[in-house]
């Protein structure tokens, strides 16, 4: 499967970012370029929005169960 064009979850979109933030925070880099302020402030405004929703709450494991289950229904995009 292309990887550039899968569809993520929403936990997954959150794990990735969550996970990403730490990595910022362990580095120490304080001199940032004005792309990176502005990757910043879209990490920070979809992480705030996204933790208001039930995904911050899910498991890989519920993930993957409703993948499972939702394949007999052949949905498309």
């Amino acid at each position: 499967k292309d990887a550039n064009a899968a569809l993520l979850s929403n936990f997954e979109v959150y794990q990735l970012l969550t996970d990403l933030k730490q990595q910022r925070k362990e580095s120490g880099k304080t001199k940032q370029s004005s792309g990176q302020q502005n990757l910043n402030t879209i990490m920070y405004e979809t992480l705030k929005y996204i933790s208001k929703t039930p995904c911050r709450y899910q498991s890989p494991e519920a993930v993957r169960e409703f993948l499972v289950a939702m394949k007999d229904h052949k949905l498309t995009k």
